[in-house]
């Protein structure tokens, strides 16, 4: 289990840092995902690949 916890990691806003209520662990991948900050009440679309957090380029719709 503690294997486990070292290879995941809680999202956090790219605005604030604040954590948010999405986890991610090492094989999982995002892609425009819909983040959202509960502490500035906005969505961020981002991409993760192995832990790593980008904001996407893609426009908003």
């Amino acid at each position: 289990m503690s294997e486990k916890k070292n290879n995941s990691l809680w999202i956090h806003c790219p605005l604030c840092g604040n954590k948010t209520r999405a986890k991610v662990y090492r094989d999982t991948v995002l892609i425009n995902f819909p983040l959202y900050c509960p502490k500035y009440k906005k969505e961020f679309q981002v991409n993760v690949v192995q832990l790593k957090m980008t904001l996407s380029n893609e426009p908003d719709a």
